[in-house]
C-alpha cells in the first residue's frame, strides 16, 4: 500500500500535489477533530507570522529582540526602535503576510520533487536557526526543535515524491492560513496567552488612517493575490 502510495505521488506534477494538498487541509478542516490533527502545523503558521513580524523590523531598521510561541497556538514577536509610523504599519503586516510569503517560498522551491528533500533540510537548519537566536519561550523551543528533527529525519528518510507531497501540504497549510484568520484580520482585538491586545490591523490604522477593518481586507487581498500568482508559477 505505501509503495503504491508512493508511486501514484511520483506520477503527479507540481500543481496537482499542490491540489491534493490543499484539499486534504481543507477536508481535515472540516472533520470534529480537524484543528487538533492539524495543530502543528497551525503552530507554524503562528511562527511564520511571528518571524514575519521580526524579520520585517529588521529590514526597517529596527531590532528584533524575541519571539514567544504558546501552546494556545498565539505568539508574539518583540522589537525596539523608532523606525517611524510607517515602517511600524509595515512590521505590523509583515505578520499578517508573513505565512502567505513562507508558503509562496516553499512552494517556488519545491517545484522539482528531486530538490524536495534538500528543501526540507534547508527548512530544518532554518527553524534551529531562528530557535537559539530569537526563540526564548520553552514551549516554542521545543515546539521548533520537535519539527526541525521532523524535517530532518524526513529529509534523510522519505523519498523525493513523499518529501514534495510534505512540502507541499506546510506550503498549502501556510498559503491558507490567511483565509483560516480572516476573523483575526478584520478583528480590533487579539488575545496572546490569554491576554487582550491590539490586533495587527489595528496597529497598522493607529500608525497610518483608516479603520482596522480596511487594512485587513488590503492585507486579505494582497495574500489573496500573491497565492493566485504563486499556484499560476507552480
Amino acid at each position: 500500500m505505501q509503495k503504491d502510495t508512493i508511486r501514484v505521488l511520483k506520477t503527479m506534477q507540481p500543481r496537482s500535489l499542490l491540489i491534493l494538498s490543499t484539499a486534504v487541509v481543507v477536508l481535515v478542516w472540516q472533520l470534529p477533530f480537524g484543528q487538533q490533527l492539524l495543530y502543528p502545523l497551525t503552530l507554524l503558521a503562528t511562527y511564520a507570522h511571528e518571524m514575519g513580524h521580526g524579520l520585517t523590523a529588521l529590514l526597517t531598521g529596527a531590532e528584533f529582540d524575541q519571539m514567544l510561541l504558546h501552546a494556545d497556538g498565539s505568539g508574539v514577536a518583540v522589537w525596539r526602535g523608532n523606525p517611524g509610523r510607517l515602517a511600524s504599519a509595515l512590521i505590523a503586516a509583515g505578520g499578517l503576510a508573513g505565512p502567505t510569503f513562507a508558503g509562496v517560498a516553499l512552494l517556488l522551491a519545491s517545484r522539482k520533487p528531486r530538490y524536495a528533500r534538500s528543501v526540507l533540510a534547508v527548512l530544518s537548519v532554518l527553524l534551529l536557526v531562528s530557535l537559539a537566536v530569537w526563540t526564548r519561550s520553552a514551549f516554542g523551543i521545543a515546539f521548533l526543535f520537535a519539527v526541525a528533527a521532523t524535517l530532518g529525519l524526513a529529509a534523510k528518510a522519505l523519498p523525493d515524491a513523499a518529501a514534495a507531497f510534505m512540502l507541499h501540504l506546510i506550503a498549502a497549510t501556510l498559503c491558507l492560513s490567511w483565509f483560516n484568520n480572516l476573523g483575526y484580520m478584520f478583528s480590533a482585538q487579539a488575545v496572546v496567552n490569554g491576554v487582550a491586545m491590539p490586533s495587527d490591523s489595528a496597529v497598522i490604522a493607529q500608525a497610518l488612517w483608516l479603520p482596522y477593518w480596511f487594512w485587513g481586507g488590503v492585507v486579505a487581498a494582497f495574500s489573496l493575490a500573491v497565492t493566485a500568482l504563486a499556484v499560476a508559477k507552480t
